[in-house]
């Protein structure tokens, strides 16, 4: 019985050891805090809200001609010929139709511009995070933004390390937005 003993103690130090040997270094970072501070990411979003300002104003003005159509068939249909009456209400429909199928794809249009405008940005941070994660030797880096991960230590926050490899003023560094921590299932 001591010799299993011995064999159970000597089995769980040698597992333990292997276990600490290849313990991995982890580190989080909250993405969207990241791109929220870069330059690059405010010159996107004003990009996108031209965009979409340029898109509001055709429909507004799609709108507008719309009522106005509209308000003179009102007025003017009790004298019209029947003919006239049920072409002028095809025109009213047929633009109607074309405001709503503009909206669609302004609104396809809208998300692919923003996607597009955000996309290098992205690519940006991931370099830099990629970047401190092998200068730092860790093998894991977390992005607390997403709410994935069930526990972090803030000393393992490389986003000021990211930051300063990015070339941003410290002045502009936000405070980090804490993920809610979620507790295991009984």
């Amino acid at each position: 019985m001591n010799k299993t003993l011995k064999l159970a103690f000597a089995g769980i130090a040698i597992i333990s050891s292997a276990y600490t040997a290849t313990a991995q270094k982890i580190a989080h970072v909250n993405l969207d805090s990241l791109i929220s501070i870069m330059p690059e990411s405010k010159t996107a979003q004003q990009s996108v809200q031209d965009y979409a300002k340029q898109l509001e104003q055709q429909v507004t003005a799609m709108q507008t001609e719309l009522q106005t159509k509209y308000a003179d068939y009102q007025e003017k249909s009790k004298d019209m010929a029947e003919v006239v009456k049920a072409s002028k209400e095809k025109e009213l429909n047929d633009l109607n139709q074309r405001i709503q199928d503009f909206q669609q794809q302004a609104q396809a249009d809208y998300q692919k511009k923003s996607a597009e405008l955000s996309k290098p940005v992205y690519e940006k941070a991931k370099k830099a995070i990629d970047v401190v994660a092998k200068e730092n030797a860790y093998k894991y880096v977390l992005d607390t933004s997403t709410g994935l991960v069930l526990y972090n230590e803030p000393a393992d926050d490389i986003i000021a390390l990211v930051i300063k490899k990015l070339g941003i003023t410290p002045n502009a560094i936000p405070t980090p937005v804490q993920p809610k921590q979620v507790a295991p299932k009984k």
